[in-house]
């Protein structure tokens, strides 16, 4: 697919408005009364819990990946705190991603570096992309899970049961900074990863493809930002290499293994 091919790819309306309304709730914290510095707080802990523990350890790493391993029950944690990202469905998320490592900077990839940093950030999002289709094929290990396939599709739901939680603990500035800002800065710490760290940093390997390792994405996203690292070792818990790449999903993998938690935990030494 060419860039010329991307620009007559029709618009997808649901997702441009599910954007709108997402970016549009953030901007509340502007209003009287919604702010509190416990509102504050509960809006870095979700992110580490939906980012964090979501999103970077439970969909990537521990199953798009599959670098490590742990009890059911604790995947099926992860995997919901990741939903709780409202970046989509585990299923869909999952699919995309290793669609996007196979073609990685290719015609294929889905967020396509070479086609410009807005488009790499969201812009492939919000259109209708033929390759979606492609994610059940993708995603043979997972798509049959009820587990899963319940919360591919009720993510939204689930995100509107935590937003009458926090309403009942906190009033609106615990929606507006625990759902809307968190939402919104979740989203583009994760995208940060698509776009800025395959344009930005430095690169240690050769991988195939415009991948970097970018030091500042890395503390927004819990070690995400050593992407050039990642793409060199794809099936590796670790992706900070060196001493000075910090990598704190690493670490909470490291203190689950520790604890007998997670086994079979793949990394560099390891597969060379």
């Amino acid at each position: 697919m060419t860039v010329a091919t991307s620009e007559r790819l029709q618009l997808d309306w649901s997702i441009v408005a599910y954007m709108a309304i997402l970016h549009l709730g953030a901007l509340a914290v502007f209003l009287p009364g919604t702010f509190s510095w416990q509102a504050v707080g509960v809006m870095l802990l979700l992110h580490w819990v939906t980012g964090g523990l979501g999103v970077t350890l439970g969909f990537h790493r521990l199953v798009t990946h599959r670098s490590f391993q742990v009890p059911k029950l604790l995947e099926y944690f992860f995997i919901f705190c990741g939903t709780l990202s409202c970046e989509g469905g585990p299923i869909d998320w999952i699919g995309m991603h290793r669609i996007h490592h196979l073609h990685s900077d290719q015609a294929n990839d889905p967020h396509d570096s070479t086609k410009g940093f807005w488009w790499s950030h969201m812009g492939w999002m919000l259109h209708k992309l033929p390759i979606r289709e492609e994610i059940p094929r993708f995603t043979r290990d997972i798509n049959g899970d009820p587990v899963y396939r319940f919360l591919n599709v009720a993510f939204i739901p689930i995100q509107i049961g935590l937003g009458l939680l926090l309403f009942y603990l906190g009033g609106w500035p615990f929606v507006v900074w625990g759902i809307f800002v968190r939402i919104v800065a979740v989203f583009h710490c994760t995208w940060l990863v698509n776009s800025a760290t395959h344009m930005f940093g430095y690169r240690t390997y050769e991988s195939g493809d415009r991948s970097t390792n970018c030091w500042w994405v890395a503390l927004l996203t819990y070690g995400e930002g050593w992407h050039n690292n990642h793409h060199a070792f794809q099936h590796s818990a670790r992706h900070g290499l060196q001493w000075w790449e910090i990598d704190m999903t690493w670490m909470t993998i490291w203190l689950l293994q520790t604890l007998g938690l997670a086994t079979k935990v793949k990394l560099v030494e390891k597969e060379g």
